[in-house]
């Protein structure tokens, strides 16, 4: 065997520094080259998952705002008005949307995944690139 033959292998990763600025100009260009479909993809992207999470944090926000009007209208008949019975029942009609109000959210937000899922997983390999299945097969 040869004693002389040596293997000399060298690494330089990029510093903090020159990561920033390769990022800076690749920035400029990348927009460029997304190109006009893959903006119409991502606004797309954008209102599908919109329509997944506003309906349940209107309705929600609504149930829990009712309700807590409600419940204040019991205390101010019972602690201000004297009205000791109905102002107890009062506040606890206003209890039952309130306290259900996380339930009816994660209900709603359930439904709407199960709706528009596949259309925003379809949506963001396609914005990926597929990037998880070649991950996969670099494995």
């Amino acid at each position: 065997m040869d004693e002389n033959k040596k293997f000399n292998y060298t690494y330089s990763a990029p510093t903090a520094e020159e990561k920033k600025e390769i990022e800076y100009i690749r920035k400029q260009y990348a927009d460029k080259e997304r190109g006009k479909d893959t903006d119409e993809k991502l606004e797309e992207l954008r209102g599908l998952h919109s329509k997944v999470k506003t309906p349940a944090l209107i309705v929600s926000l609504t149930m829990g705002v009712v309700g807590t009007l409600i419940f204040g209208l019991g205390l101010t008949m019972t602690l201000e008005w004297n009205l000791l019975v109905w102002g107890t029942l009062v506040a606890v009609v206003g209890l039952a949307p309130v306290i259900s109000a996380y339930w009816v959210y994660n209900k709603i937000l359930a439904a709407k995944k199960k709706k528009y899922g596949p259309q925003i997983l379809r949506l963001t390999d396609e914005l990926l690139g597929n990037s998880a299945d070649k991950e996969k097969s670099d494995i």
